[in-house]
């Protein structure tokens, strides 16, 4: 009598049915490496655009975006921290979803959620602010940039996590890809430039904190700090439910989430394009032929980050999940000591993404002091108040772009040793606040 046939174990199921995930809410307990490079990488990348502010000889002093001033080093520098602030801002959603999906309850997660974005609110009101400006002035609240948006987008994750995933992605899609219906000059509310101009509206000031970029406003009528508001809400709220969608690849088979990845990304760069060559929606500034091809393709590039654009985030979303895919594949053998290492670098990094982004603007600072001291120019501009900066800083500071790279990777080296200590220790112990930093 021939004996039963054995059942089939879960990975034979995987073997024959690529895609069949037998626990789709079981993923590896560990850290997901390819995440933590991605965030590594343009953590180090946003660092460059911090220390090209602070140092730079034509900082503030034009937009080195526009092909008709820039030069394509500069225009390249800049541009390529366009990747920082969406894939910061995307991921922290995927990893709101692996919390849940490692065994948080919905109630838990949202707590957290909760907790953690106004925590972040407060850190861009405190510390962001002083190390970056270093400059207690009374008279500013805060300078809302994107430490407070991902706050208040977490605050608002919170609650979508409560709808099912289709709800949430639909949710994040809307948004971003609506929002520029809103870019009408008829939708703008009026600025405020000081005690001379009447202040505005609540319903304003909720506007500008919405979609109106770098516009200031007290917040109560008489002796009241300044907000200034250089991030507005609309669309990130709705990238990180985005980011957050992504997650769920993360409980599937590894071949089934490369392929997706690739399908997505892709996707994104090829809508970019047709939307891109159309130039009807999606972008304000349209682009136009310049006087060779090289700064006719920086023109077609340059995309709206404040508030970003459909086609900015398209443009910059897109190689981020390729990026995704191709760190998934790529595998690093033992003997390829120098590509492992750089990867573990990076990795580092992407781990405490946030002790990294506190510690790197008073660094960035400091080596700006530093080396206009030692080269006999002009200091006192770096300890003015944040609203001196956007005045531009006085003739004769800065220097060029190869001192800009230098002073960056000098930077970045000397926040490693902290950068992996601090890994280190969320790795070894589970204190509530760590998950804080």
């Amino acid at each position: 009598m021939a004996a039963a046939p054995e059942p089939l174990r879960q990975q034979d199921l995987a073997h024959i049915a690529p895609g069949y995930d037998p626990d789709p809410l079981k993923p590896e307990p560990a850290r997901i490496d390819s995440i933590d490079l991605l965030r590594g990488i343009v953590m180090v990348i946003m660092m460059l655009d911090h220390t090209r502010d602070f140092l730079h000889n034509a900082a503030f002093q034009f937009d080195p975006l526009d092909p008709t001033r820039t030069n394509v080093a500069l225009y390249f520098t800049r541009w390529i921290t366009h990747f920082c602030a969406p894939t910061f801002v995307f991921l922290a959603g995927t990893g709101a979803y692996l919390q849940l999906a490692r065994g948080k309850s919905r109630r838990e997660l949202s707590r957290f959620l909760i907790t953690r974005g106004l925590w972040l609110i407060v850190l861009e009101c405190t510390l962001v602010r002083l190390g970056a400006f270093w400059s207690f002035d009374y008279r500013i609240l805060g300078m809302f940039q994107v430490i407070w948006v991902i706050g208040v987008s977490m605050i608002v994750l919170a609650g979508l996590i409560h709808f099912p995933l289709k709800i949430v992605t639909a949710f994040g899609a809307i948004v971003v890809a609506t929002h520029n219906l809103l870019d009408r000059p008829s939708f703008r509310v009026q600025s405020w430039r000081g005690p001379d101009t009447p202040i505005p509206s609540f319903g304003a000031k909720v506007w500008i904190l919405l979609h109106q970029p770098f516009e200031a406003f007290p917040v109560l009528p008489i002796l009241s700090p300044i907000i200034f508001v250089i991030y507005p809400l609309i669309p990130w709220i709705g990238v990180m439910p985005l980011g957050y969608a992504l997650g769920s690849l993360y409980t599937k088979d590894k071949a089934y989430r490369i392929k997706w990845l690739k399908v997505m990304g892709t996707t994104a760069i090829v809508l970019f394009l047709a939307l891109r060559l159309i130039d009807v929606y999606g972008e304000p500034q349209k682009w136009s032929k310049q006087s060779s091809l090289v700064f006719t393709i920086l023109s077609f590039l340059n995309t709206t980050k404040y508030p970003p654009s459909l086609l900015f985030l398209l443009m910059t979303l897109g190689p981020a999940l390729l990026a995704l895919a191709y760190f998934e594949r790529t595998v690093v053998r033992r003997e390829n000591r120098v590509g492992g290492r750089i990867r573990q670098f990076f990795v580092t990094f992407g781990r405490v993404p946030l002790f990294f982004y506190l510690l790197q603007w008073p660094v960035s600072h400091l080596i700006s002091v530093l080396l206009h001291a030692a080269f006999g120019k002009p200091v006192k501009w770096l300890f003015q108040t944040p609203l001196d900066w956007f005045s531009g800083p006085p003739q004769g500071v800065g220097f060029n772009l190869v001192v800009v790279y230098l002073a960056w990777i000098s930077g970045v080296l000397l926040l490693y040793p902290l950068c992996k200590w601090f890994a280190g220790v969320k790795k070894r112990r589970r204190d509530w606040w760590l998950s804080y930093l």
